[in-house]
């Protein structure tokens, strides 16, 4: 009973956050600032929804939700792919200095990613990539961790199949292609869910790179509203609104996040 008393209290205290936000974002502004606290906004003003969408005079919402979709649907597919390329190889496929990528891979993980970003964004300046789509999404297509993981995978994938497509004639790339990526689904969803959510929530680089209003996501674009006149309700609505995709994807594909990291914690 203990135990579950504290699970609704931890639930409650990660939710109400994300309750007050929901709340605010229905509310009329003197009521978001008054002196008495409201729970529930009375009547809910649900025409705040299609008015910082589409009416919003300060900042394009939309064209943020776009541009963020965009850049998590190519940094989701190419990143997965590419770890799970990277992760077979390792796993299986022999060739001279092995141990020695996968110890560069692993370093990788230790330097924080605010140490590169200097050099990361002076490397897309000279490729003349600000302020272009491909700057912010090529320079995040690959994860050291997904990588790891997919290793660690492949490490117990059954070497039976492998054996058996590789006496049908099938080489290495024709075994991982064939044999390996479509009996892989459980910890590619799990990562794909993964690297979705961490693309999308994205500020610092998006910021950097796209500094056109035109490349903004929709992090950028809902931060934008601070240097702007927009109302208290807006600037919450459309906090709620860079969230909703997020939750929708989680909700769909929880089962599989689970399952994922059941895969990436099986023996290596």
């Amino acid at each position: 009973m203990a135990l579950y008393a504290a699970l609704i209290l931890l639930a409650f205290l990660f939710l109400f956050p994300f309750f007050l936000t929901v709340r605010n974002g229905l509310m009329a502004d003197r009521d978001i600032i008054g002196d008495q606290f409201i729970l529930f906004p009375l009547p809910p003003h649900w025409e705040y929804l299609p008015q910082t969408l589409f009416d919003s005079r300060d900042v394009n919402i939309l064209l943020g939700l776009r541009n963020s979709a965009v850049v998590a649907a190519l940094q989701t597919f190419f990143g997965v792919l590419f770890a799970s390329m990277a992760g077979y190889a390792l796993a299986r496929v022999p060739f001279r200095g092995k141990s020695l990528v996968l110890g560069f891979i692993l370093a990788t993980m230790l330097v924080p990613g605010i140490v590169l970003f200097i050099p990361k964004f002076v490397l897309v300046a000279k490729l003349g990539w600000v302020n272009t789509l491909q700057g912010i999404v090529v320079p995040e297509m690959f994860s050291a961790f997904n990588a790891f993981m997919f290793r660690q995978y492949y490490l117990d994938f059954p070497r039976d199949m492998e054996e058996a497509g590789r006496v049908d004639g099938l080489s290495w790339t024709g075994v991982y292609r064939q044999l390996a990526l479509p009996n892989s689904k459980g910890i590619l969803t799990a990562l794909g869910v993964l690297t979705f959510i961490s693309s999308w929530n994205s500020f610092l680089w998006p910021l950097t790179v796209g500094q056109n209003e035109k490349l903004w996501t929709v992090q950028v674009a809902v931060s934008a509203y601070n240097n702007t006149n927009a109302s208290y309700h807006e600037i919450f609505m459309s906090s709620v609104i860079a969230v909703v995709p997020l939750v929708v994807v989680f909700l769909l594909f929880q089962r599989w996040i689970i399952e994922g990291v059941k895969f990436t914690g099986s023996k290596g």
